[in-house]
C-alpha cells in the first residue's frame, strides 16, 4: 500500500496562520526521508478551514524540497477555476516534479466559496464535468478547442507539454452515491475522503467500477483519506481523538453550514441537502451531535500503533485502497503530539502498511464486476 499524508493547514483558536504553515511544512519535510510516499494539499478559499487557496503552487514548493514523493491534489474544486488554467498549473507542476503528480478533482460544496468566486451553485455538475473534458483535451491534444454551456475556448495549445501523462492520474472525490457514477463516466479514479460509513462507501465504489466497466473504462484501485492520530499510551490517543475529531467535526460545519438549509433545492446538490435535517437535529440535540460525532470518529484511526493497524486493516479489507492519505494536524491538535504522532506513525505503522500482504492491493480485482465477474 502507497501511504500519503495531507497539508490540512486548517486555523484554530489566536494561533498566528504562519504557525500553522511551518508546524505542517515541518513534518512536509520528514515525510520522504521517513518512508512517505505522497504529499497532497487541498482547495479551500475565504475562511480559516484549509488556508490553501493555490495546491498546485503549494505543492511547486514541495517538489523543490523533495525527490521521490508523488504530488497529490484533494482536491481542485473545478467550478471555480478556469479549465485552461487549471491544466496549465497542472502541466507546469508535472514539469518541474518531473512527473510526480496524482490530481483529484472535485465540485465543492460550501456557499462562502461559490459566493466569493460569483459561481451559481446549481452550475456546478455541468462547470465540473466541462471542465474535466476540457483539461483532459488540453493535455492530451497538441492543439484543442471547446464549445460548452459555461466554457468556449478558441483553438489554443498548453504550454509547457506535461511529460508523464497526468491525465492517467485523474481522480475525484465522492461523496454523494450519483458523483460515483459520474466519475466513472468521465473516467476519473474515485477519491475517497471519509464521511459515509465505510460499507456505503464500498457499495459507491462497487457502483463506480460497475458503471466504469459498462462504459468500456478500466476502473481504478480506490484512494482513501483520513483522520489518523497515534500515541503509545491508548487512553491519551482516546483523549486526544475524541478532542481534536470533535473540533474537526466543527470546523466543518462553521465552513459548510450544513445545518442551515442553505441547500435545500439547490441542482446537484440534493444528497447535501439531505444531510440538513441530520444537521439540524444535531444543533438542537446535545445527544444526537454526540452520537454524530462518535460516528465521525469511527470512520479516522485514533489509537496505540496496533490499534491505528486494527483500524486501518477493518478499512482495508471493506474497500481495499491502493494508497492512504493520513491527515494528521486535525482540530488543533497541539504541534508536540502532532509531531510525536507523526513520528510514531512513521516508525510503527507505515512500515507495516508498505510491506505487509495483508495491505497490498488485491489487483485481480480490477475490472471485475461487485459479483466477481470479468468484463
Amino acid at each position: 500500500m502507497k501511504v500519503g499524508m495531507t497539508l490540512q493547514l486548517t486555523s484554530f483558536g489566536d494561533k498566528p496562520d504562519i504557525e500553522t504553515y511551518q508546524d505542517e511544512l515541518s513534518l512536509m519535510e520528514m515525510s520522504e526521508a521517513v518512508g512517505f510516499d505522497s504529499v497532497w494539499a487541498l482547495d479551500h478559499h475565504f475562511t480559516g478551514y484549509v488556508m490553501s487557496p493555490d495546491p498546485t503552487q503549494l505543492l511547486s514548493y514541495v517538489a523543490g524540497r523533495t525527490k521521490r514523493v508523488q504530488l497529490g491534489t484533494a482536491v481542485i474544486v473545478l467550478p471555480w477555476h478556469d479549465p485552461v488554467a487549471i491544466a496549465e498549473k497542472i502541466a507546469l507542476l508535472d514539469v518541474v516534479s518531473g512527473g510526480r503528480t496524482i490530481f483529484g478533482f472535485g465540485r465543492g460544496a460550501a456557499t462562502v466559496e461559490y459566493n466569493g468566486f460569483r459561481i451559481n451553485m446549481e452550475e456546478a455538475r455541468d462547470r465540473f464535468v466541462e471542465s474535466a473534458i476540457i483539461i483532459r483535451k488540453g493535455l492530451t491534444q497538441p492543439s484543442f478547442s471547446f464549445d460548452g454551456k459555461y466554457y468556449k475556448i478558441p483553438e489554443i495549445q498548453i504550454r509547457p507539454r506535461p511529460i508523464s501523462h497526468p491525465e492517467n492520474r485523474f481522480y475525484a472525490s465522492s461523496v454523494s452515491p450519483e458523483s460515483a457514477e459520474i466519475m466513472a463516466k468521465l473516467g476519473l479514479g474515485v477519491l475517497i475522503i471519509a464521511q459515509r460509513s465505510w460499507e456505503d462507501t464500498a457499495a459507491d465504489y462497487a457502483r463506480y467500477r460497475e458503471t466504469a466497466i459498462a462504459n468500456n473504462i478500466r476502473p481504478r484501485p480506490p484512494i482513501g483519506l483520513l483522520n489518523i492520530l497515534v500515541s503509545d499510551d491508548a487512553r491519551e490517543a482516546a483523549e486526544l481523538g475524541s478532542t481534536h475529531l470533535e473540533a474537526m467535526w466543527d470546523s466543518i460545519d462553521t465552513h459548510y453550514h450544513f445545518s442551515d438549509g442553505h441547500l435545500r433545492g439547490v441542482k446537484g446538490y440534493e444528497f447535501y441537502a439531505k444531510l440538513e435535517k441530520t444537521y439540524s437535529k444535531l444543533q438542537a440535540d446535545a445527544e444526537a451531535k454526540v452520537k454524530a460525532i462518535e460516528f465521525f470518529r469511527s470512520l479516522h484511526a485514533a489509537g496505540t500503533p496496533e490499534q491505528v493497524l486494527e483500524k486501518l486493516r477493518y478499512i482495508h479489507q471493506t474497500v481495499a485502497l491502493e494508497h492512504v492519505i493520513g491527515t494528521f494536524a486535525f482540530g488543533g491538535l497541539p504541534f508536540p503530539k502532532l509531531e510525536r504522532s507523526f513520528k510514531l506513525f512513521s516508525e510503527k505503522v507505515l512500515p507495516v502498511l508498505k510491506n505487509d500482504p495483508a495491505f497490498a492491493y488485491p489487483h485481480d480485482k480490477i475490472g471485475q464486476t461487485h459479483a466477481g465477474a470479468s468484463k
